[in-house]
């Protein structure tokens, strides 16, 4: 079966489906198993990680989901460093408990081989097993990678398993150095030139000039430098 290649800007009403999507994409994963080894506490850990997360990149990036919501890719602005999550310590180590170390190894490591310079970064892509599961992350990063394209910044991506790295590459992305994770895995970072300009697909809507609205309290962040 095939899907369409565009995709839905998310609002914040969708911020379940999409951690329901992360979660479902993580926890069968070796990663998620290394995160979070108690297999009975693992899916209700990530999904409280993934809503920090997906909560942040709807403030300071985007997450794009397939029109049926059975796929999302979640990404983040980073034309310069980006602030933490509002309380992200305290709500990081509330939502992991025993497990809080290996996230923030996690996230040092990642943050350490991240590129400096201005680009869009594909921190998420969640596609859960299922039907179709390679025509719908087909589908989700080629028509979020064509709203990235508007922008004109390069866009990069941390992959963790062959197929990953496969996909990333029939999308554009160029393999750099892989580095390890402590848990013996390989991060195979990818990186995705800026399209040229006149280049952007004829079925790309334009972005609109202001998001919707959001809840009030969640304007006022504390900014810190990640």
């Amino acid at each position: 079966m095939s899907y369409p290649t565009p995709v839905a800007r998310a609002r914040w009403c969708d911020i379940g489906q999409t951690v329901d999507l992360v979660t479902a994409s993580l926890a069968t994963t070796v990663l998620g198993a290394w995160l979070v080894p108690d297999e009975q506490r693992r899916r209700v850990v990530l999904a409280d990680v993934a809503r920090i997360w997906t909560e942040h990149a709807l403030l300071v990036g985007d997450v794009f989901l397939l029109p049926a919501g059975t796929a999302a890719t979640v990404w983040f602005h980073r034309y310069r460093p980006i602030p933490a999550p509002a309380h992200y310590e305290e709500r990081l180590a509330l939502a992991c408990g025993e497990d809080h170390e290996r996230f923030l190894l996690l996230e040092q490591a990642l943050a350490a081989h991240r590129p400096t310079e201005a680009h869009h970064h594909l921190a998420i892509l969640a596609v859960p097993a299922g039907p179709d599961r390679a025509a719908r992350a087909d589908a989700v990063l080629a028509g979020s990678q064509r709203w990235m394209d508007t922008l004109g910044l390069p866009t990069y991506a941390e992959t963790f398993s062959d197929g990953h790295r496969a996909l990333h590459g029939r999308h554009g992305y160029l393999e750099r150095d892989s580095f390890p994770l402590l848990n013996g895995m390989l991060v195979h970072p990818m990186w995705r030139p800026a399209s040229q300009p006149g280049r952007r697909g004829a079925n790309v809507t334009r972005w609109p000039a202001a998001r919707p609205p959001r809840p009030e309290q969640n304007r006022a962040r504390e900014w810190v430098a990640r």
